[in-house]
This record gives C-alpha cells, structure tokens and sequence, in this order.
C-alpha cells in the first residue's frame, strides 16, 4: 500500500529534525513563536552633544496573557558610549518618542502621553536624574519639535485642536466626516521657554511635517506638504526657509518628490536632505545639498548604486552618511561642494545599521545596527579610529540559548540576465538536502531587505528554519539598495519582469539544491502580498501555499480605495488604470483566480487605509466561488496596514506557520481548523508543573 504523499512529507520533516538533533551536540534549542513575540530591539539612538552619551528607544513587546492587549512599549534607555552600559530611564508602561537632546546635553526631552494627558506632550528629563516634567501645554497632540542652539525657544508641531464649536457639536452628535475635506493642517509653534507667553502660531501656509533651527537661532528649516493626507506628505513637500519671528518665507529650495530628513550645515550656509532624485523616483533616497539662500537642490550621490538612509554633518564642508548598498550597509564621505565619494568602510562583523546620529564634533556617533545573530542595538561611531563600531547594548541576551540557523547573501540571474540579490536562510538542520522553502517578498515595491536580523511576526524566518524550511528573502528588480536606476526598472510594469524575478529566484534555489521544486510556499505583505496573490493565481502550479498580508488583488479597484493614490500614479504605474483598462484587468490576481491551485491564507486589518480590506475580500470570493483550493480570510479588527497589537501579530505568526506546516509539510487538503491554541507548550510557552 502506498503511503499518502503529505504524510510522507510530514515524517521526511519529523526525520530531518530527529537526525539533525543527533547529528549536534550542541544543548540550545531552536526559535519557537513565543521567543519571536518577545523580541526587543533599539529603534532611535541619538548622540549627545559632547558625544558622550547614547539617547535610546527600545521598543518592547507586550507580554502575552499577562499585559492588557495593545502595541508595544518604546522605553528611554541611556547609554554610555565608552561602554558603561545601559541605565534605564523611562520605562515600563510607556511609548517614548521623538527623543532628542537639550543643546546643552543636560537633558533629554520626548514626545510622550503619560498619566492624564489627554494628548502627546513634549517631556523633558534631567540626565543626571530626577523625573520627567512636560514643558508645554498646546491643547492638541504634539508630533514633532526641535531646539533652538541656545535651549531657550522650541519650535513645536502640533495638530490644530478643535474649536469650541466644533466640540459643542461632536456633543451633539454632528461628527460626520466629510471625506479628505475637514482635514485640520499640522501647525507650527515657537515657544520661548521660562517665559509667560502662550505658544505662538506661525502663519505658514500648509501643513508643517518637518523643522529644523539653523545654527544662528535666526532661521527655520521646514518642510510642508499642502494638506495632512498621507498622498500630500508623502508626495508633495516643499522645503521652505522661515523667519521665526514672523513665519514670513525667506527662501525655497527646488526640489520634487519624496522626502526624507532635512540638516543645517554647521556655519547655515547649507541645507542637506534625503530626498528623491526627481518626482518619479520610488524612494527618498539620495542625497541632496542646497544653498539656505534658495535655488535649486544639487544631488551628490547621482549615479550612486545605493540608497541614502541617514546623514550628519562631519563640518561646515563635508557630510557623512550611511547607505544600504546591496543586502549591506557602508558609510561615506562628501564634500558639500559634490565630487567622489569616500567609503568609510565601517562594517563590523556582519551588522547591516540603519541610523547614524554624529556629535557636535563630527567624529564621535552612535548607529542602529542589527544582524543575523541579533536584533537591532545601539553601536558606538569613532570616525577617528581604525576599528569598525563598538556593539553597547544587548536587548535580548536570552538568544544565547537560541540556536539560529545560517544566513548568508545570495546572487542569481533574472531571465534576462539581471543580476539581483536576496537573503537566504537555510534550514536548521538537514540544511545539505531540498528542504521546503517559503519565500518572503518585501513591499513597496521600493523596500530592501538586508543581512541583518529578519525575523518578526509576519516573517518568522528563524522559527520556519528551525522547523526544517529554507527561507529566501529576495530583492526584486524595484527594491532599493542599488541606485535609482534600479528601483525605477519596474515602474509601469506591475506584476511583470519584477514578478518574475521572483519565479527565477525559485528556480536558481532549486538548481543550486536548496529548495524542492514541490514544497514551494510564497508570502508577503502589502506589494508582497500582491505578489503573493499574483504567484498563488497566475504562476499557481510553480506554488503549494501562499500566505498573503493585506495585500493587493485587483489594480483598477486599489486605485480608487487607497489612501495614496498620487504616489502609486507617479512612481508605480505612470498612468491610470482607464489608460488601459485591458492590462490593468491582466495583471491583477483576481483576473487569474480560475487557475489558482494554491492554497492561500488571506489576511489584513480591517481599517487599512492604504491597502483597503476588500482587496483581501474580492480574492477570496473568487476563490471560493470557483472552488478550486482552499482559501481563508482573517480579518484583525481595528488594525490597519500592518498589525501592532500583541495578540495580532501572535495570531498572524501562528497561523501562517500552521498553514505552511499543513500544505508544505502535512497532510495537505481542506485547511486546518480554523480555532488557534494560543497556550500550546509547542509554541514554546513554559509547561506547568502540576506536582
């Protein structure tokens, strides 16, 4: 009698864990779902003036079952940067943002709402002790500020409160919502501190996203969108030069698309930015210098096959920045003036880093760095010395007992000979046969994944591995970390060469041993999730299992439900659907839903804005009317493009790992039940001794 094919698999899988426990003496034990939800990492370092001392957020995860449900915490930690350690300071049931340093580095301040506040306030604590006071009072939530240089004026961007008769009327129960209409712009306030006077409003016309004091106190940098909607901020900012005293506009740099952070040039002569090359470009990411008189922005990194993520001024005439280059991380020099750029060349062990923060004195800083052995940590910067960044944190030293399975950097050929690259991490063990591969597709499609840590709750790699998966992290044709050149390739081709990337990716992993050709899952979120869907139907018989995350099903309706549909014109599609209605219809899933043989787990928030939820809902009814595979959807109420609750992203990792298990590696057929056991020691909480 021939035994069941998925029952086969199943026990291939229980073989290889078996074996490879006998093949290893080593006594740790493999990442389980419960270790993943409690991960920690640092997501802010800023240095202190005299580059003494490291500002840190680290962002904490609720504790299941034992915490009242809700989205991590984000503690203030300060770190000595000649490797004193790490001394909490604002901790516990807290959300600490926005944290920046006092001009005089005596003290630390933050956006925070603590105790009764009704809204976010700016917080100010002492860093030699003591406890955090707020500084001002707006009415209305604060969402972003900066010091002047002498520490005695804030300019503070808040939203604009209600009106008295605005509330009088909510009461009354008149609280409609005229839609992208009553928005209230972001307002920007300079508050003079130890003085009686009330916050005063600068008239800048707009909505404020961004501002920066220059080095005299005489003038503020400031970034404005037209209105507060995502597509405005997102698409639209203009860079202005204002008069603190009056609002009135002393200058404007010329420049298009998006934007990242903006930093006076120590003497104010200069501004630099992250910001697109030009309005079609994907991505903020490449850098630009402008004069503060005004004019047109000049771009230092043109022809750069990297992108821009954070920049410091080293002095008056050069600027620091760090950049994802590949799947890796460097740090440059240039002259302010424009001409080559310097590699620093500061790597260290395998750290991919993230953000560059620099003191007064452009030598010392800190970065946010993070690898395959560890999640993001505080790393200490000394552009004077020989030797790579100095690691100052350890947020999670209970990894020591978790064995982690091997990542490394992997490079294959798209069918028309691009070369791409992408993440693999190989099995736990039986790592030197095919094993069951599940491959994550990051979003945008202008994301990047790097040799850093990749593990979380919509991507539970180290868990997958240590279950006998391979797990490839690919970027696609349109990612970034190559040039602007290369995130452009896949504009106005959804779904088509940069898809099939994806398909070739597949194919280079079977060649090379990797991954078998029958035990092939796919999963991702937003355009990875599109791409999910897009592999689940159009390239079904090359994929036994998807798992899609509030991802895309149907272009023509996407356009008219998302909250940035100027953004996706732009930059993605360089056109509108009614353009061609016919290629809009061919590279959406649901048109090829009739092929689709993969089983899919559907899955998204019901209040995303960006990715509406009845994409998620159109290609599950399709699926289910043509009745060809199994299909399930799981909606997460109140979530929106991504999960930050405790509780849904523990349910998310849960399911999606059940469903690989089922159709990779199990019995295949109708899905599993539906009913999750959250407190199954097999996800790795602790067994209760009962004796």
């Amino acid at each position: 009698m021939t035994m069941p094919r998925r029952l086969s698999l199943l026990l291939v899988l229980v073989f290889w864990a078996v074996q490879g426990a006998a093949e290893s003496p080593d006594p740790r034990r493999a990442m389980t779902p419960v270790d993943l939800a409690r991960i920690q990492s640092i997501t802010s370092a800023k240095i202190s003036p005299d580059g003494a001392t490291v500002a840190a957020v680290r962002t904490v995860p609720r504790e299941l079952f034992d915490e009242p449900d809700g989205e991590d915490w984000d503690e203030l930690y300060l770190v000595d940067r000649s490797g004193g350690g790490a001394r909490p300071f604002v901790t516990g049931a807290v959300n600490v943002s926005s944290v920046g340093w006092r001009p005089d580095g005596s003290a630390v301040s933050f956006l925070a709402r603590r105790g009764d506040d009704e809204h976010q306030r700016l917080y100010l604590i002492p860093t030699d002790g003591g406890e955090a006071t707020p500084i001002i009072s707006l009415g209305s939530p604060s969402v972003g500020y900066a010091w002047s240089p002498d520490g005695q004026r804030l300019a503070v961007i808040a939203s604009a409160a209600l009106t008295d008769e605005e509330e009088e009327l909510a009461g009354h129960g008149f609280d409609q919502e005229v839609f992208e209409e009553d928005f209230k712009p972001l307002r920007l306030f300079v508050v003079e501190l130890g003085g009686d006077d009330e916050p005063r409003p600068l008239d800048i016309d707009g909505s404020v996203t961004q501002v920066e004091w220059s080095p005299d106190g005489e003038r503020l940098a400031v970034a404005v969108a037209p209105t507060p909607l995502v597509d405005d901020r997102m698409m639209l900012q203009a860079v202005r030069v204002v008069d603190p005293a009056t609002g009135e506009v002393v200058s404007t740099i010329d420049r298009q698309g998006k934007l990242g952070d903006i930093r006076w040039s120590p003497d104010g002569r200069r501004l630099a930015m992250i910001s697109a090359a030009d309005l079609h470009d994907p991505s903020a990411s490449s850098l630009l210098v402008a004069e503060a008189t005004g004019g047109r922005a000049r771009e230092l990194t043109r022809g750069f096959e990297g992108s821009v993520r954070s920049i410091a001024w080293a002095d008056a005439a050069s600027i620091v920045f760090l950049a994802d280059v590949g799947v890796g991380s460097e740090l440059y020099r240039v002259s302010a003036g424009g001409g080559p750029l310097e590699a620093l060349g500061r790597s260290s062990d395998g750290v991919v880093y993230s953000a560059l923060s620099l003191a007064n004195d452009g030598v010392h800083g800190a970065l946010v760095g993070s690898s395959a052995a560890h999640p993001a940590e505080v790393f200490g910067l000394d552009l004077g010395a020989a030797g790579p960044p100095v690691r100052l944190t350890e947020a999670n030293a209970w990894l020591a007992d978790i064995r982690l399975a091997p990542q490394e950097a992997v490079r294959f050929r798209a069918r028309d000979g691009l070369e791409l690259e992408g993440v693999l991490i190989r099995p736990l063990h039986g790592a030197d046969r095919p094993a069951p591969l599940v491959m994550v597709v990051h979003g945008g499609p202008e994301g990047h994944r790097s040799n850093g840590w990749l593990s979380r709750y919509d991507a539970p790699a180290q868990v997958l591995a240590g279950r006998g998966y391979a797990v490839f992290f690919p970027n696609y044709r349109g990612s970034t970390g190559r040039g602007v050149a290369f995130t452009k390739l896949g504009q106005s081709d959804a779904a088509g060469a940069e898809f099939d990337d994806l398909v070739d990716a597949v194919d280079h992993l079977v060649e090379i041993g990797v991954a078998d050709p029958d035990r092939v899952g796919v999963t991702g979120g937003s355009y990875g999730g599109y791409a999910t869907a897009w592999l689940a139907t159009r390239y079904s018989e090359r994929f036994a299992a998807g798992v899609m995350f509030v991802g895309i099903s149907n272009t023509i309706s996407k356009l008219g439900t998302t909250d940035i549909p100027r953004e996706e014109t732009l930059v993605h599609a360089l056109g509108h659907p009614w353009d061609d209605w016919e290629r809009a219809i061919e590279r959406s899933p649901l048109a090829h839903a009739g092929r689709g043989r993969t089983p899919l787990l559907i899955a998204g928030g019901d209040a995303d804005t960006r990715v509406s939820p009845t994409q998620g809902m159109e290609l599950y009814r399709a699926l289910r009317i043509f009745g060809r595979t199994p299909v399930r959807l799981v909606r997460y109420p109140g979530e929106g493009h991504g999960n930050l609750r405790a509780a849904s992203r523990f349910d998310l990792q849960l399911r999606l790992l059940r469903w690989f298990d089922h159709y990779l590696g199990g019995p295949g057929g109708a899905p599993p039940p539906y009913r999750l056991d959250y407190r199954s020691p097999a996800h790795g909480w602790p067994v209760e001794d009962d004796g």
